[in-house]
């Protein structure tokens, strides 16, 4: 007599009730941090008016948040997959919205240095958790594929909320109140987080290796800071000392992974040849763009002259143009393929990063609005098919390291193209003609010379910044072509290394 009873579905199968509520939450927390990402930038002028730092302490309030970020991301995703996830998540974000209070209130150059160093700990602790519990909320490939374009398009949309929402905060009010949006995010994320979020973890996590943390702490501060500092000053024997140190460091942690019976990061991962591929790609992609991100808002209010809200709005595009991507990628990853669709929208960013190289001082906006829509989808397409791509390779019980070496990938890939784009745009920016009785100030940057331009004579200011506009018009093409050319062998190589990839179609 053959049997009527249908074998129990799996757990791998059984489709979590109250799943997208608890996406919703976990959106909030990747729009926190997307947020404070861009807010500091149209910040910092402001900052550097009321707590006058120095030239050093203003970089530091810029980078050190980076440099703290891209050194935990990789503990503290393996820590979320030991004490659990929902766990870190809801601390991580508490302790976000708490540090958001000191940085708006900092008085001094030296607090506000250490704010947003604490900051970043706090910061290293929302995005892998938050893609870590994507992975184990959706079993279903199809519907993973879905919450992870949302996951996407959520963090695009803070990018280009931030600017809006910053721009419109500093022309109303003092430089605090950007840092200070954080607090009403970071309320309805703990207070819905802790009924709609389910817990998870590795059931044999093994004990968290403090020396591994040490290791990997003291290697990406150490390589980030070499480059920048290199970037910006040249090199020296104390930059390349800390550089060794950085890949020293980075060298014992490979190994101590490898011996280790439950690693930090399994390094195995990187056998893969898909997520290796897909870990190039995020790196790369942010490398490629972030000349243009990081100068983008300098031209638009220093070089056409718009209001920091209006300059939030032109960037807008980009954002839409990510929204709508990250929405769609995956279907059309399971149609077309993956690799197809992430060099494709490598190859599309690199071509409009392309037309952008003919950028100058009286460039219409339609022209840079439409190379922006392109930037946008094509970034989406491929950070959302890639972010799918390593999550769906890895187990569940990894799922949060994996997520962190793809932020890593991301703050790297960051960190080392403003570095070295930026010293593009300084060193064509530095050597401009500059009329009579300028201050060497205004050749260090060029809101250093829209500063000076205050103090001079008309004629004279008028001659110094038309020269200084040029000169960075000129950097900024040069920087954007190189972006360019990245992002064009970035696409060449996701075509390979992701060749035979898919993305799962049932769970």
């Amino acid at each position: 007599m053959t049997s009527t009873l249908q074998p129990a579905p799996t757990s791998e199968a059984v489709k979590r009730p109250g799943r997208w509520l608890a996406l919703s939450v976990l959106v909030l927390a990747v729009l926190l941090v997307a947020v404070d990402a861009t807010v500091l930038g149209l910040a910092t002028p402001y900052i550097s008016e009321d707590l006058r730092p120095s030239g050093t302490q203003l970089l530091w309030i810029g980078d050190v948040y980076s440099f703290v970020i891209a050194g935990l991301l990789v503990s503290m995703g393996s820590l979320g997959d030991r004490i659990g996830r929902k766990r870190i998540l809801l601390c991580g974000a508490t302790a976000f919205g708490a540090i958001s209070v000191l940085n708006a209130y900092a008085t001094t150059p030296e607090l506000m240095i250490l704010a947003r160093a604490l900051l970043g700990v706090a910061g290293a602790t929302l995005m892998p958790a938050t893609l870590a519990l994507i992975r184990n909320l959706f079993h279903d490939p199809r519907e993973r594929s879905l919450a992870v374009g949302i996951w996407g398009a959520t963090a695009s949309a803070g990018t280009a909320v931030g600017p809006i929402v910053g721009g419109f905060l500093l022309e109303h009010f003092w430089w605090g109140s950007v840092f200070l949006i954080n607090l009403p995010v970071m309320a309805v994320l703990v207070l819905v987080g802790i009924r709609l979020l389910p817990e998870s973890r590795n059931p044999r996590p093994g004990p968290w290796d403090l020396a591994s943390v040490v290791l990997s702490l003291v290697g990406m501060i150490g390589l980030v800071y070499a480059v920048k500092e290199a970037a910006t000053h040249g090199f020296s024997w104390a930059t390349l000392a800390v550089g060794l140190l950085g890949a020293a460091a980075l060298s014992g942690f490979v190994r101590r992974q490898l011996t280790l019976p439950a690693p930090l990061l399994d390094m195995r991962l990187f056998r893969s040849r898909g997520f290796s591929g897909a870990v190039l790609a995020d790196l790369l992609t942010i490398f490629g763009l972030s000349g243009l991100v990081f100068f983008l808002s300098q031209y638009l209010q220093l070089v056409q002259g718009r209001r920091p809200f209006e300059a939030g709005l032109a960037e807008l595009p980009a954002a839409v143009g990510a929204v709508a991507a990250g929405l769609v990628a995956g279907r059309a990853a399971r149609r077309f393929s993956v690799r197809t669709v992430v060099s494709g929208g490598l190859a599309a960013v690199g071509l409009a990063l392309a037309a952008l190289t003919m950028l100058g001082e009286g460039t219409g906006y339609p022209v840079l609005g439409a190379a922006l829509l392109v930037v946008g989808v094509g970034a989406g397409l491929s950070f959302t098919v890639t972010a799918d791509v390593i999550l769906a390779g890895v187990p569940k019980d990894q799922a949060g390291a994996a997520s962190a070496v793809s932020e890593t990938a991301y703050e790297l890939g960051a960190a080392l193209g403003i570095a070295v784009l930026g010293s593009i745009v300084t060193g064509a920016y530095r050597d401009f003609t500059a009329p009579a009785g300028t201050p060497a100030e205004a050749h260090e940057s060029l809101g250093g010379a829209v500063e000076a331009a205050h103090a001079l004579p008309a004629g004279t200011a008028d001659a110094l910044l038309s020269s200084a506009r040029e000169a960075f018009v000129h950097g900024l093409s040069l920087a954007v072509g190189a972006g360019a050319a990245v992002l064009l062998a970035a696409a060449a190589a996701a075509w390979f290394m992701l060749r035979g990839q898919r993305l799962e179609s049932r769970p």
